[in-house]
């Protein structure tokens, strides 16, 4: 059951069993099971994005990365076409939504950039763009207490990452998301204002920390470019 304890009853089927809803759909020629399996999803997705949401006083800006291994190294793309519109895919794994930016963890040896464009490679098939922008610090926090221990093996308690702005040269054709180990299911270019809505809720303040720290990158020219061979 979706919200609620077994001795609470079910609000949905509450509503379908309404005398009136039930001639309504019958006028209609609604199927009430699949009425009922698509008011559940919505519920479900509901529930999901409303998460607890990090504080922003829980998102914490470093010049350095933590060095007693609590935080997960890792790198994001805040990916950028030519009209500034903004990189989002859905997750396979995520049922009720679960859309976000490339991202994923820096490997042992790895340069934060060498780690965001092989991310770029993995998970859409192309790392053809320029880097116009770095985060200054790192953007570290912590995972919400219901994920600690879920993810990644238990092994790190929240995140820290370096994040780039890139531009991307290449066509949309050009991304692949059928790749080795395919990460996400559908992508498409958003406004940087609705990033932060697609996210699931514990994130939320994450992405408006990384935008906020690209905000000048949104309004300068498509050329402007950062020179990649000097980081």
């Amino acid at each position: 059951m979706v919200g609620g304890d077994a001795s609470s009853p079910d609000p949905i089927e509450q509503l379908l069993d309404d005398p009136l809803i039930r001639l309504v759909m019958e006028a209609d020629g609604v199927d009430p099971h699949r009425l009922h399996a698509q008011l559940r999803d919505t519920l479900a997705r509901r529930q999901e994005l409303q998460q607890p949401v990090l504080d922003a006083a829980d998102v914490e800006v470093s010049t350095a990365p933590d060095a007693g291994g609590l935080y997960r190294p890792a790198v994001g793309v805040v990916l950028l076409n030519a009209n500034s519109e903004v990189f989002v895919a859905r997750r396979i794994d995520h049922r009720h939504g679960g859309w976000q930016m490339p991202q994923g963890g820096i490997e042992a040896g790895e340069t934060p950039l060498n780690a965001a464009r092989r991310e770029l490679r993995e998970e859409i098939g192309t790392d053809n763009a320029t880097v116009i922008a770095e985060s200054q610090g790192w953007l570290r926090y912590e995972l919400p207490r219901h994920l600690v221990g879920k993810v990644w093996g238990g092994r790190w308690c929240g995140q820290q990452q370096k994040w780039f702005a890139m531009r991307f040269q290449g066509r949309d054709s050009d991304i692949e998301l059928t790749t080795l180990h395919p990460e996400f299911c559908a992508w498409r270019w958003v406004s940087a204002a609705l990033v932060p809505e697609l996210i699931v809720g514990f994130k939320h303040q994450v992405y408006l920390a990384v935008l906020g720290g690209f905000d000048d990158v949104f309004t300068a020219d498509a050329d402007g470019t950062v020179d990649d061979a000097s980081r």
